[in-house]
């Protein structure tokens, strides 16, 4: 996190905007963003999106988990899948006969 939080401190400074001016555009206090350019654990995950968002990145953790990256979740789905498929018989026997029907 401290990382991250120093990472935001930079973003900040190149874009020549002031602690105060992008405290307020998130809507948070001075101190609590700064506490999150210092990488505090204790900010909430909501400010460290805001601070993105208002410094320009868009909302990247809209895709941090996103479902169709999920290399891993997709396989494990993969593996779940049934190697065969079969038909309850009642509804083998009433398929049977809806094709009888038809013909």
């Amino acid at each position: 996190m401290t990382k991250f939080g120093s990472d935001l401190a930079i973003a900040r400074r190149k874009r020549g905007l002031t602690v105060l001016s992008v405290a307020e555009r998130m809507g948070v206090s001075k101190n609590t963003y700064l506490r999150a350019e210092k990488g505090d654990p204790g900010v909430g995950l909501g400010v460290y999106a805001m601070a993105l968002f208002v410094l320009g990145f868009g909302d990247p953790l809209r895709s941090l988990i996103d479902v169709s990256r999920d290399d891993l979740g997709l396989l494990l789905d993969e593996e779940r899948l049934p190697k065969r498929v079969r038909m309850k018989k009642a509804r083998v026997h009433s398929e049977r006969a809806a094709v009888r029907k038809a013909i």
